[in-house]
């Protein structure tokens, strides 16, 4: 510091202090006898910081977005009998492996508790899949203290996101924002219910863009990550909650923090909306996320590996292999391109190709630029489905769904490990129908099924597998599966 500096400072720091001793000084003489706390209080120093000119800058205020969002976001409410509870604590365990993203729990409850956005006036809302997954009953409250029970339309594992539906018209919802206008280092606020205190709203910046955290996990082992980065303070209960720029715009749903002790120490993370918007529409229209796929393998372009290739730079993704036949091979990609931009937008890591790719259909067309041989090529290549078509792919569990009166789904690889078998269809949420009027409780695996009069049971590898044999014949079936715990059982679905 030089001389010029050090006085300019300690010019400030005089002036400051004497405006600081005026005000004291009018306070003292400033006649508090026979005054209310309250008028004791609106003192004159009060008085005059108010007055000043001292006003926060508009960048600053939280207060419209916080107004604009509270009633937007809801308390979500889940419970979950013996079993789902088993399930719930599954989901527990895997969200410890790095970061803290559940729901609150009491200890020693079957009950839980996170956060949703209402994305539309008629009662649809976006939250996470960790947040609803396994319960059996759902209950949406809304800052106002209005209670729903909530049906869910659909979910994502991949995502970790989940459409939920309520009985209910002209609610206020949280409007989309635009996440390619969202810059590291803007102020962002997130509103949600941890600990189940309600519309509790933080205050932080954009920490970064296209974070993958090693988290997420569908039965398939896919996974997009891509999330927003904050600092802005999250707890258990803030799952499915809104992140929100200062103009009130949702530009994410909160997931997760990086935590080794199960709360918040320093840093959050939220799916982006460009990803949530997707999501959201395809639950709706097609009761599944449609995901358009390159059908490549791809990896993070790290200084080893550009030694290692003969690369360039370390710019871009680098493409490790192509599946014959899909999307990329036919585009001409090659094992060895490296992918620069997707569209108009760059890529530098894999969780933002990813995040880039998640955002369209199969049958979309995107512009993929990348670099072979120091020559720069783009190409327009359309997207595939994970079958390998251009066609929309429709969930045909809801048939098996309104069949039997619960939700199933195949059995993951690393569930087949755990329980010793080749495959099996588990029942992840019961409703009314012949399942639970059966005696089947949630979280039961279903290996084989026997038709009555039959000696020879057939193998279940798929939902469709059981609605078949019932539509089929009018006579009850034999159900042979097990819980996690291993437990075997037997089972008669009447017709």
């Amino acid at each position: 510091m030089n001389k010029r500096q050090f006085f300019l400072g300690l010019l400030l720091a005089s002036v400051t202090g004497g405006l600081v001793a005026i005000a004291g000084f009018r306070y003292f003489l400033y006649d508090e006898t026979d005054q209310s706390f309250e008028q004791k209080q609106n003192v004159r120093f009060s008085s005059y910081l108010n007055d000043s000119s001292v006003v926060v800058p508009v960048g600053l205020n939280f207060i419209y977005a916080a107004d604009m969002v509270r009633s937007g976001v809801v308390h979500v409410k889940t419970s979950y009998d013996a079993n789902g509870e088993e399930a719930m604590d599954e989901v527990y365990k895997d969200f410890h492996g790095f970061g803290n993203g559940q729901p609150f729990r009491n200890p020693g409850s079957r009950e839980s508790a996170g956060s949703g956005v209402i994305i539309s006036s008629d009662g649809y809302i976006a939250t996470n899949n960790h947040v609803v997954e396994n319960a059996n009953r759902i209950e949406v409250v809304l800052e106002d203290k209005r209670s729903f029970k909530a049906e869910v339309v659909g979910t994502d594992p991949t995502t970790d996101l989940a459409l939920l539906k309520v009985d209910a018209n002209a609610l206020q919802f949280v409007r989309y924002g635009n996440f390619d206008r969202l810059k590291v280092g803007e102020w962002v606020l997130a509103i949600g219910n941890p600990f189940d205190l309600t519309s509790t709203v933080t205050a932080g910046i954009v920490s970064a863009k296209g974070r993958d955290i090693h988290i997420l996990k569908d039965q398939d082992g896919m996974q997009v990550e891509s999330f927003i980065q904050t600092d802005a303070a999250v707890n258990p209960g803030n799952s499915g909650g809104a992140l929100v720029n200062l103009k009130g715009e949702l530009i994410g749903i909160n997931t997760a923090i990086a935590t080794q002790t199960g709360y918040y120490s320093g840093y959050s993370f939220a799916v982006p909306v460009t990803l949530v918007k997707k999501v959201m529409e395809d639950l709706l229209r097609y009761g599944e996320v449609q995901r358009g796929m390159l059908g490549v393998q791809i990896n993070e372009v790290t200084s080893e590996l550009m030694e290692e290739k003969g690369l360039e730079s370390t710019q871009g993704v680098y493409i490790a292999g192509v599946n014959q036949g899909d999307a990329a091979d036919r585009g001409g990609i090659q094992p060895g391109d490296v992918v620069t931009k997707i569209d108009d937008s760059r890529v530098n890591a894999v969780s933002e190709l990813q995040g880039l790719i998640a955002t369209h259909r199969p049958g979309d067309k995107v512009k993929v630029t990348y670099v072979r041989k120091g020559r720069e090529i783009s190409t327009v290549i359309v997207l595939k489905n994970r079958k390998g078509s251009t066609t929309v792919l429709k969930r045909e569990e809801k048939t098996t769904s309104r069949i039997l009166g619960a939700d199933l789904r195949t059995i993951t690889e690393e569930e087949q490990g755990i329980l010793g078998i080749d495959g099996g269809v588990k029942v992840v949420r019961l409703g009314s129908g012949r399942i639970k009027d059966a005696g089947i409780r949630e979280g039961f695996v279903i290996t084989k099924i026997t038709r009555s009069g039959s000696s020879t049971p057939q193998a279940v590898g798929r939902p469709e597998d059981i609605s078949r044999v019932i539509e089929q014949g009018k006579e009850s079936i034999l159900v042979e599966g097990l819980y996690p715990d291993g437990n075997k059982s037997y089972y008669a679905i009447s017709q």
